[in-house]
């Protein structure tokens, strides 16, 4: 039976060609949301998922910080993916005819200068291989898309101007997400283990929890807080950091922190991306 990964988004969205690109063997599952593909996996009807975690230019994808923590969910690798946007529109549109643009709210701050130079409006959509769906079925010559070019394909939609994004480097780092665990050997020099922790309210707690990496040589690659459940008050941090959770200095650094911080959660060790 052919394995099954999930992602957000229609067919021809950068995560559909994430997918793809990984392991053109797997069928890849369109979910319209986040909270789809993770109950997808949760659920055991698809065995992996691709979802995107930060972007070069427009920084982290907030709804991956709040449901990774609580879907039970293991990461078992990273994907990097260099963006292509395009703006598209129907087959008698024009740079000239276009008034506005549509897409998701990440590619529309990726290509924020792009746009303003065609002096486009804005308009956020749910997904960009949505949008370009969107714009095939309304037909009117002055919306137009951002979006890959698998989406312009897909819909049969004219390529007005390629490589929208405003700057050259723009790349989403996606995690492979399963229900099972799989860590690579403890040997291994290239693993990444990611964890969130919330720090105790008392004084130099974060310095303190922290100090246990600093002190066992713990090169962290990744820190970011962020507020939980409304309030400003409880605060959860988001850590990768360079090696294997069973590595006796990353176990020593682990101990330390508990001291500090509470409900401390592993949320995969897998191992690094070549393109790191």
């Amino acid at each position: 039976m052919t394995k099954k990964i999930v992602y957000q988004g229609e067919p021809g969205a950068n995560s559909h060609i994430a997918c793809k690109l990984f392991d053109s063997q797997l069928e890849s599952i369109a979910c319209s949301t986040f909270d789809h593909a993770f109950n997808e996996i949760i659920s055991g009807n698809s065995d992996l998922g691709m979802i995107p975690i930060e972007n070069s230019i427009a920084g982290r994808v907030a709804d991956i910080h709040r449901l990774m923590p609580t879907s039970g969910l293991k990461i078992i690798g990273e994907y990097f993916l260099e963006i292509q946007h395009t703006l598209m529109g129907t087959n008698e549109s024009t740079l000239e005819t276009l008034s506005s643009v549509r897409s998701h709210e990440m590619a529309l701050s990726q290509c924020r200068n792009s746009i303003d130079e065609l002096n486009l409006t804005s308009t956020v959509a749910a997904d960009t291989a949505g949008s370009a769906r969107e714009v095939s079925e309304l037909n009117d010559i002055t919306i137009g898309a951002i979006a890959s070019p698998l989406a312009a394909e897909i819909y049969d939609l004219k390529i007005l101007k390629e490589n929208m994004e405003d700057k050259g480097f723009n790349t989403t780092r996606f995690l492979i997400l399963s229900q099972k665990e799989i860590k690579p050997e403890v040997n291994n020099e290239n693993t990444i283990t990611t964890l969130v922790f919330k720090v105790r309210n008392v004084p130099s707690a974060l310095y303190k929890a922290l100090g246990g990496f600093a002190t066992n040589g713990i090169n962290m690659l990744k820190l970011e807080s962020y507020q939980i459940d409304g309030s400003f008050l409880a605060t959860q941090f988001y850590v990768d950091i360079k090696g294997h959770c069973d590595e006796d200095s990353v176990q020593r650094s682990l101990h330390e922190l508990s001291h500090y911080a509470d409900e401390v959660k592993i949320l995969g060790v897998y191992p690094a991306s070549r393109e790191r």
